[in-house]
């Protein structure tokens, strides 16, 4: 008998014995496990798009550190980064080249601008690709699409939930209830989803009249003839609906230079970008103050260890939506695959349908659930405030680190 044909012999006898005393021989392991980001990471939306990169770092470490996915013999999940570029076309692009050149792509989460996130998904429903989104437009999931989860409540949702909220807090700050607003918005899917229920029937509903209706294309290049409606109605009070944080800065700049800041019109957003750290590059905190936003979910509390980690790694002073909502996306993902039991597209997008994990941790309100059209269960939202230089969680009293504050005229 020759040396190698005995170790064959001895290899199938410990097999056998190992079957018969009742172990079952080791499966192969799988290294790793791939998941997307699709994000800007190039031109005016960078900046949020590089903090949806940290998010998902951040959550991909974490993961990988208590073992990785168990139920896949604790494979690791490796984050692939693709650039979404500032424009829809730029962002498809880039939806094209994932699917052509990550066929090993489980699962994806992106890309930021609801009407980038509209794009991409044309294409990643194709390719029966799961993604999960913190895009907000209503019609992402209008679609009858089965390969999109949003995690954000969506604008319209948003809306709703809001304004309510909104007049309460002004009753309780003693002021008068507000019956006007002006309402200027830029041209994204998000802002016009986020308006429309307003203008249909909550406003009217809510007995507050619109005196001004400005849509803008962004970037603005001057605001001076939209702040000069808003000076001449002298609404009780703003919704200014930006995506591009140059055009936050801009109106707010133009705003007090004609007298109308620092709370002298109240000044509600819806969305992001109006508080963004780089808003304190070149405006005064001063300027800011009183300022809110409605947005999807921001760290807020419960969530201290995490922005102090997000502060440490990468010098952000505070965990916004882009960060915690990409963070909390990976844990889904990891939720989904282990469910799934393989990497297979499928299988995931399956394990999302019906999956249900409880009570949301890093999203506000509802459940780590789907309904039929890919939404969350019982989606919450954030109200957020510039409160002596940072923007806080005012809303909902769980996540909230201080009380709101309604500007007196």
């Amino acid at each position: 008998m020759t040396r190698h044909s005995g170790v064959r012999r001895l290899g199938r006898w410990l097999l056998s014995a190992a079957m018969v005393s009742g172990f079952a021989a080791p499966a192969l392991a799988q290294q790793e496990v791939k998941v997307g980001l699709l994000a800007p990471l190039s031109g005016m939306y960078a900046r949020p798009g590089a903090v949806m990169r940290m998010g998902a770092e951040m959550g991909i470490e974490h993961i990988n550190a208590q073992g990785g996915i168990k139920s896949m013999g604790g494979a690791k999940m490796k984050l692939v980064v693709l650039d979404s570029g500032d424009t829809t076309e730029k962002a498809k692009a880039a939806a094209q080249r994932m699917v052509a050149q990550e066929t090993d792509l489980v699962v994806a989460t992106g890309a930021y601008l609801s009407s980038f996130t509209l794009a991409v998904t044309e294409v990643t429903e194709r390719a029966n690709l799961p993604v999960l989104t913190l895009s907000y437009s209503d019609m992402l999931t209008e679609r009858g699409f089965k390969y999109i989860f949003q995690t954000s409540a969506t604008s319209g949702s948003q809306a709703e939930q809001s304004l309510p909220v909104l007049m309460k807090v002004a009753a309780a700050a003693g002021v008068a209830k507000p019956k006007t607003v002006a309402i200027i918005t830029d041209n994204t899917a998000a802002s016009i989803s986020s308006v429309k229920p307003m203008k249909e029937r909550l406003l009217k509903e809510l007995g507050i009249q619109l005196v001004v209706d400005e849509t803008f294309t962004p970037p603005l290049s001057d605001a001076t003839p939209l702040v000069q409606k808003v000076r001449s109605a002298r609404p009780d009070m703003l919704f200014f609906l930006p995506t591009v944080i140059s055009d936050a800065k801009l109106m707010l700049e133009k705003m007090n230079e004609f007298g109308l800041g620092q709370g002298k019109v109240p000044t509600i957003s819806f969305g992001i970008a109006i508080a963004e750290p780089d808003m304190l590059k070149t405006m005064s905190p001063e300027l800011l103050q009183g300022v809110m936003a409605v947005v999807g979910s921001w760290g807020g509390k419960g969530h201290e260890k995490l922005m102090a980690e997000l502060k440490q790694k990468y010098g952000e002073p505070w965990m916004t939506q882009n960060a915690i909502s990409t963070y909390g996306d990976m844990w889904v993902m990891k939720a989904a695959l282990e469910k799934a039991g393989k990497a297979d597209r499928e299988a995931v997008a399956q394990a999302l349908r019906t999956m249900d994990e409880g009570p949301s941790k890093y999203y506000p309100g509802g459940q780590i659930k789907f309904d039929e059209r890919g939404r969350r269960v019982d989606a919450g939202l954030t109200i957020i405030q510039w409160q002596s230089g940072v923007p806080v969680v005012v809303y909902p009293e769980n996540l909230a680190l201080s009380k709101p504050i309604w500007p007196k005229r």
